[in-house]
């Protein structure tokens, strides 16, 4: 598989995605987000930073860009998109994904390593995983709480669209690092192919990184049918 990585002016993990993305066999280029034919590729990563400063709120301006038409595209014909931190925002922000991400509760930029506990497996991004498996992954944001409305949030969970959730990972009372509504690090679309999270898989993918836990994440992604 063809990867996408698509930069936008601020983001600052794309390096991390092609190294990961790389680590797992796949190949993938990097995009600048005024492109808008992206034919060729299978797959779009939608990196984390901090796209046109954070300026209005977190990958709101960043939903504007012409390469998102491509993005719909992909998402319309159920080929994978993934968007991790500000790439998350950015799907929630162009109604690709339902929900928003609000500020941390406690106001604050949080970088740590948290457990996140895998929800479903019979999903492309998670199939390496086991049901239940609690992963040490890290995540950098100041604005990744998760929000939705309670018919929304309901229906995410009657669906199985909550993908990952926070747990403890080292006996925590309260894992939860930034007050997300249900304990909710990740979801996907109805149709599954477009996941949005917000701890970075793609930060722990090699044991000089602190962990592997990332890994397995994009070594199903080798086993998609194109």
């Amino acid at each position: 598989m063809k990867w996408a990585i698509v930069r936008f002016p601020g983001s600052n993990c794309d390096e991390d995605a092609r190294f990961a993305l790389a680590k797992a066999g796949l190949e993938a280029t990097y995009v600048w987000h005024t492109e808008t034919d992206l034919r060729g590729f299978d797959g779009i990563f939608l990196p984390g930073g901090f796209s046109y400063g954070d300026y209005l709120r977190p990958g709101a301006l960043a939903a504007k860009s012409p390469v998102m038409a491509e993005v719909r595209r992909f998402a319309r014909e159920g080929r994978l998109v993934i968007g991790v931190c500000n790439g998350f925002q950015v799907l929630t922000e162009a109604g690709l994904l339902p929900g928003a991400l609000l500020a941390n509760l406690n106001l604050h930029f949080t970088c740590k390593e948290v457990g996140v506990r895998v929800e479903r497996t019979d999903l492309p991004f998670t199939r390496r995983y086991a049901p239940g498996q609690v992963l040490r992954l890290p995540i950098a944001h100041a604005e990744g709480r998760y929000y939705a409305d309670p018919e929304t949030l309901a229906r995410l969970e009657g669906e199985g669209q909550v993908v990952f959730r926070y747990a403890p990972l080292r006996g925590e009372a309260d894992p939860n690092p930034n007050g997300s509504l249900n304990d909710i690090a990740g979801i996907v679309n109805e149709g599954g192919n477009v996941l949005g999270m917000m701890p970075h898989p793609e930060r722990a993918v090699d044991p000089i990184l602190g962990g592997e836990d990332g890994l397995p994440l994009f070594l199903g992604l080798l086993e998609v049918v194109r």
